[in-house]
């Protein structure tokens, strides 16, 4: 649990620093690759649009939710503005 902790507090971080440079206002698909690339130059693993299957009783979705990034196959980042 101490190890997630500090990674969402990495990512926190990251997030924090970009918010300062870039501000408010532009499109989730530009924080996204920001993010995405602010955590890849701090060593981390990250995946972009990364398909997470839902399952309901016999029927599996393969696409039931797409994550905006998963960062060390840990911790799921949906960016939402407003």
């Amino acid at each position: 649990m101490l190890m997630q902790e500090n990674l969402t507090g990495k990512i926190i971080d990251a997030a924090i620093k970009i918010h300062k440079a870039l501000g408010p206002g532009l499109f989730e698909s530009v924080y996204e690759e920001v993010l995405a690339y602010e955590l890849l130059k701090r060593g981390r693993i990250v995946e972009r649009q990364v398909s997470i299957p839902v399952y309901y009783d016999e029927l599996k979705m393969d696409v039931g939710f797409r994550a905006d990034l998963l960062v060390d196959k840990e911790i799921i980042i949906e960016i939402q503005i407003g």
